[in-house]
């Protein structure tokens, strides 16, 4: 029986996506250098990069192609128009100030966690995550907190999709440990992650849930592993996470 045409890739557009994201890698490429990244012809390559560059999402310098601020745009919007990003801000900076360290409000999206907000405290530390960064949810606290909240065939269709692939030494990469850790979370309310995203940095997150106790995002407050332990780590900002997601659930379900 010959495949549904509905369901199938378009390559073209593949090809156009393909491109976006090597020259986004690449901060920046020519087009003999994607043709070889990507192993497609330079005829190819050069088309699809000049239509790109024509609809704006691309622009030139010399011979070199960067993303364009077009996609800033489009990034703001699917932002600000996400309900928990208004509901969440305040009290995303309110921790911050709180507790002088780097919090962060993230989404599950496609099986993966997107940072949409974070605030700094005066002594937060500067790290690899950034304001729409896509994060495997398995590797860090917030990803952990809103893995645990949600249904077990989603849970177990987000690692077939994408593994359980180790950011470092300390990332969970197998199923049944990660199963067991889950079930943890869930009994307490929050996750720990002890460097298991970043050598040095501890973080503790919790989730936010709608109704039904599924998550729909989370919050998260990372610090030096040295300063994030005993107490602080255990008690006080997983009591401090708690009441702040718990003030967010209710703002939502009211909003």
């Amino acid at each position: 029986m010959a495949s549904d045409s509905r369901h199938r890739p378009v390559e073209t557009v593949e090809t156009a996506f393909d491109i976006v994201d090597a020259v986004k890698r690449a901060d920046g490429a020519r087009i003999t250098e994607i043709a070889a990244e990507l192993e497609l012809a330079k005829s190819t390559v050069h088309r699809h990069v000049k239509t790109l560059e024509s609809r704006g999402l691309l622009v030139q310098e010399g011979d070199t192609y960067r993303i364009s601020t077009w996609f800033l745009d489009y990034g703001i919007h699917v932002r600000n128009r996400h309900r928990l990003f208004d509901v969440a801000k305040p009290k995303v900076d309110e921790l911050a100030a709180e507790t002088d360290e780097k919090v962060w409000c993230v989404i599950e999206e496609h099986g993966m966690g997107v940072h949409i907000y974070g605030a700094e405290g005066r002594h937060s530390v500067k790290t690899h995550a950034r304001i729409g960064q896509r994060t495997h949810l398995h590797q860090f606290a917030a990803g952990k907190a809103i893995l645990a909240h949600l249904p077990d065939e989603r849970i177990e269709g987000i690692l077939d999709d994408y593994g359980l692939s180790a950011q470092t030494d300390r990332t969970i990469t197998d199923r049944d440990e990660l199963r067991d850790h889950l079930e943890t979370i869930r009994e307490r309310g929050y996750a720990f992650n002890r460097e298991e995203s970043v050598i040095g940095v501890h973080a503790v997150g919790a989730p936010i849930r709608n109704e039904s106790g599924t998550a729909i995002g989370a919050i998260s407050i990372a610090g030096p592993a040295n300063r994030l332990r005993g107490d602080l780590m255990t008690e006080n900002l997983p009591d401090l996470l708690l009441g702040a997601t718990n003030e967010v659930e209710v703002n939502l379900a009211h909003s």
